[in-house]
């Protein structure tokens, strides 16, 4: 038992020495970055999600580990959001519905969720999602043109405004189906 007792130890202790090593890289990685910009595209969209934004790649120990700044891990199915939406390209939207459909799992409103404790943005643009009837849906928590503040959804439709889409005065896409992503 003894011998078994060192083994767990000595796996303990790799295992926690291998957490603080991702840790410090990550905290090391987050102190280099640079501001995010705005980067002009040829049709004159602006490009928000081009940022210095951290933001770990692929399945790897450094996303098993990953706290937000409120110090939550993220769920497996919001890192598949968050892959999926990194890809909507500038001056395209995509509904909640898409995403969903296109994991092969969850609901518009886990989507929702997600995105909601988005810890990436604008590098994850999650203000590129609207909803299946191509309302402007939700932003950072609120919903619709009759929210809380009035501000998050204006937000949302300014940001859009700068990569090319518009909305109408009531908060419908122009342009219809035509601007919707369907996925890569």
């Amino acid at each position: 038992m003894p011998a078994l007792r060192t083994a767990r130890k000595h796996f303990v202790d790799a295992t926690t020495s291998q957490l603080k090593n991702a840790r410090a890289k990550r905290m090391a990685n987050q102190e280099n970055l640079v501001p995010c910009r705005q980067v002009e595209q040829p049709d004159r969209a602006v490009d928000l999600a081009v940022c210095g934004i951290y933001y770990p790649l692929a399945n790897t120990l450094e996303r098993q580990t990953y706290q937000t700044k409120a110090g939550k891990h993220l769920s497996n199915f919001a890192w598949s959001v968050y892959d999926f939406v990194r890809a909507i390209p500038v001056g395209k939207v995509t509904t909640y519905k898409v995403i969903c459909d296109s994991l092969g799992q969850g609901s518009p409103r886990s989507v929702g969720t997600a995105l909601r404790t988005n810890p990436f943005a604008p590098f994850v643009p999650c203000h590129r999602i609207i909803a299946s009837n191509h309302f402007i849906g939700g932003f950072r928590g609120e919903w619709g043109m009759e929210s809380k503040t009035k501000t998050e959804v204006n937000d949302k439709m300014s940001m859009l405004a700068k990569e090319g889409i518009g909305f109408t005065k009531e908060g419908f896409l122009i342009g219809g189906e035509k601007m919707i992503w369907k996925g890569p």
